[in-house]
């Protein structure tokens, strides 16, 4: 008996931990990071409750801290500069575990912070609609939510409910916080303007504006962005003051952007929803609080809806049936079936219910067997149809190691099943390409994502060849995780024919650019220099004939100003063949010169920036950027519209950054292979020839961005070699 209580306590003083222990969550940190304080906006309360709510569903003990830049009352850049020293100082001891950027400027502010202080830190932003800088090219790893705005949506909305609309009245502030919403409503409008008579109501005092709204005609709507400070300075709280001021005194219908402004009295329109915002963003934090990555987690767009307010539709005598195909029309008067229909249809489904649930009992048994019977003969058909596909072909258990492949795989290694199953086929990837092929392999297993890499591996002949390796999660008809299936194709001369085409593409730029040389020097030194030969020609043979009549005389004049004009254009196409600034005072200089005279020939504004570009340039690289430079401008002249632009030369040690922007009509850089642009693809291939990447950033109606990055130390010589070394691998 005492020897059962010895081990009763034995057991009990090793399960007690076990038991114990699970109880005590380990502490992480969240920092949240708002624009405005939550008493100036109601829209940022509800993001930062819902990250709350989510955040409830990590498996951690959470330290939440929370600050704001409140710019609407501190939009100065001297006050933001201190509150960025602030900031360091009080978090440089207690660094957060995620940070979460509420707001465009909160993620400005972070981008543009001290980077040894952020570090590897994760930032998760939510609640923004201006752009987001690109990931590969700012030191801090972030990922989010990204707010589209649908200022145009709601309009196209409003002119189908209330088709004699003639005028539109958009309301808006001067607060720091206002423009950007502002910015974003005015393009969106720009396309109707040759249709409708916009009004922008932006710089007005608060008394002055609902002066205005009272009087408006009776073809009139109002649109309202944001209004958190007026001309005299006065500050509002957008959703709960403004916009009751501006729907109390208008008399026209009011639309507004997102739920957050549908107050009683607004039509409402095409919404976005802050607090789903806020709710996707804390689902990011929790995915990165347990180990994932912010740039393997893609940047979600937020979602809007239709909702429209029904005392405000009968109001404006708007018809249901006039509104957008799923709108939802909310405040609705509620009957007797509304508020007893949840009862009634409850009865009805489980009475339902129970009837489908006998049916189901009584076939299941049935389609047990059929379901056996089908996936047998499913497996004899799927290897007979895999030994002869064209193609290698695998299979993986949920254990990740392989379970089948096909003849196709086996012809190909020349090896054994047996010796392929498991984890046997990893023997024949080489070595070089062996741990990143494991690493990708393993990474999508556990994230349960296709995947696709090209890796060596050796044929049946002792050759090692390039496959092409493409796996998708494989799924049980009750949903549970049962693998991958996955195959392969021999790249190698298909790599081979790629890198003699990009090696020939390398030697006809430089013929090009020998050629231009080449005539751009006998423009400069032959022809150039016979026109002023015979400029002077002209201007001797007037001094030494003065019996010439005026008429003659004039003559001669005007032969010896096309002779000069000649001149002039002969010397301006030789520099722009072969930029001789170049080679003698550099691409600063030449760029500036390029740029001066670009603008004075097409009356395009340019503006012109370089930081630390006191590198050692070399001559491939110089020209790579000038031409870039050159093509990008053309492109911006031709296909924008704009009327500005702006050119900036960044180096950075061992490379340098160039970025042509412009703010006109852009286009969707998912179609630039069926533009079939000549120029797009000169200014990659340029890049590309001097070891450099090129990027475009563009979107319909949000301007066009070309980068490019090239690196000192590359040259088109060392690019070629690379070409050949691929070619023969």
């Amino acid at each position: 008996m005492r020897g059962l209580r010895v081990f009763a306590v034995l057991v009990l003083c090793f399960l007690l931990p076990q038991i114990v222990w699970p109880q005590v969550k380990p502490t992480k940190r969240v920092l949240i990071l708002d624009d405005l304080g939550i008493t100036s906006s109601p829209g940022f309360a509800e993001i930062d409750q819902a990250i709350f709510a989510g955040l409830q569903k990590s498996p951690y003990q959470i330290e939440l801290y929370q600050e704001n830049l409140d710019i609407t009352l501190f939009p100065e850049q001297h006050q933001r500069a201190e509150f960025r020293n602030r900031f360091i100082e009080k978090y440089l001891n207690r660094r957060p575990d995620v940070i979460v950027a509420a707001g465009s400027a909160s993620l400005k502010f972070l981008v543009d912070s001290n980077a040894e202080f952020i570090g590897d830190t994760p930032v998760i932003f939510c609640g923004t609609s201006s752009p987001i800088p690109d990931r590969s090219n700012v030191a801090i790893h972030f990922t989010g939510v990204l707010g589209r705005l649908h200022p145009k949506e709601t309009l196209v909305a409003a002119l189908r409910m209330l088709p004699a609309t003639k005028h539109v009245v958009v309301v808006g502030g001067m607060g720091s916080f206002d423009t950007g919403f502002e910015a974003i409503t005015q393009q969106a409008f720009h396309a109707y303007e040759s249709e409708l008579q916009f009004t922008y109501l932006f710089n007005l005092t608060m008394p002055a504006l609902l002066d205005r709204l009272k009087n408006l005609p009776s073809d009139t709507i109002v649109y309202h962005t944001v209004l958190t400070q007026d001309a005299a300075g006065s500050r509002f709280v957008d959703s709960t003051q403004a916009v009751p001021l501006v729907v109390n005194a208008s008399n026209a219908p009011v639309f507004v952007m997102d739920d957050v402004d549908f107050q009683p009295g607004t039509l409402g329109g095409d919404l976005v929803n802050w607090a789903d915002d806020g709710r996707v963003a804390g689902d990011m934090i929790v995915q990165v609080l347990n180990g994932e990555r912010p740039e393997n987690i893609p940047i979600a767009t937020s979602n809007d809806f239709y909702i429209f307010d029904w005392q405000a539709l009968h109001r404006w005598s708007i018809k249901e049936n006039d509104l957008p195909k799923g709108s939802a029309v909310l405040n609705r008067p509620v009957s007797l079936w509304r508020t007893y229909r949840r009862y009634v249809l409850a009865g009805l489904f489980l009475l339902l219910a129970q009837a489908l649930i006998i049916a189901a009992l009584l076939l299941q048994r049935a389609k047990r067997k059929r379901a056996e019977t089908n996936l047998r003969e499913s497996e004899q058909r799927f290897r007979l149809v895999a030994n002869s596909a064209p193609v290698m072909i695998w299979m993986s258990g949920p254990d990740k190691l392989c379970t089948f492949f096909n003849q196709g795989w086996l012809n190909f290694t020349g090896r054994p099943l047996e010796y392929e199953l498991g984890d046997g086929w990893a023997s024949g990837v080489h070595q070089e390409d062996l741990k990143r092929c494991l690493e990708v392999y393993s990474e999508a297993f556990d994230a349960r994502v296709n995947f696709e890499m090209e890796y060596r591996l050796r044929r049946h002949d002792g050759q090692y060849r390039w496959v092409n390796d493409a796996g998708v999660p494989r799924y049980g008809t009750d949903g549970t995780f049962q693998g991958y299936i996955g195959s392969c194709i021999d790249l190698t001369e298909r790599r081979q024919s790629e890198a003699a085409v990009r090696n020939m593409s390398g030697r006809l730029i430089k013929a090009h650019e020998e050629e231009r040389a080449r005539i751009a020097r006998d423009l400069h030194d032959d022809f150039s220099q016979r026109m002023a030969l015979l400029e002077i020609g002209l201007q001797e043979f007037e001094q030494e004939a003065p019996k010439l009549s005026s008429t003659a005389k004039q003559h001669l004049h005007n032969i010896e100003e096309i002779a000069r004009e000649v001149s002039t254009d002969i010397h301006g196409l030789s520099h722009e063949l072969h930029p001789s600034k170049l080679d003698t005072l550099g691409l600063v200089a030449a760029t500036a010169g390029f740029c001066r005279e670009f603008s004075r020939q097409h009356g395009l504004q340019i503006h012109f920036v370089h930081h630390q570009m006191d590198q050692l340039i070399t001559k491939e690289v110089a020209l790579c950027i000038f031409r870039i430079v050159q093509e990008a401008l053309r492109n911006v002249l031709k296909h924008s519209g704009a009327k500005e632009a702006s050119v900036e030369l960044s180096g950075y040690g061992d490379s340098i950054d160039l970025c042509v922007s412009d703010t006109g009509a852009g286009f969707d850089p998912k179609n630039i292979e069926a533009m079939g642009s000549i120029g797009l693809i000169s200014m990659r291939e340029r890049a590309r020839l001097v070891g450099g990447r090129f990027f475009i950033e563009s979107e319909p109606s949000r301007g066009t961005r070309v980068r490019a990055q090239v690196p000192l130390a590359k040259s088109s010589e060392h690019v070629g070699r690379e070409y050949t070394k691929q070619a023969a691998e």
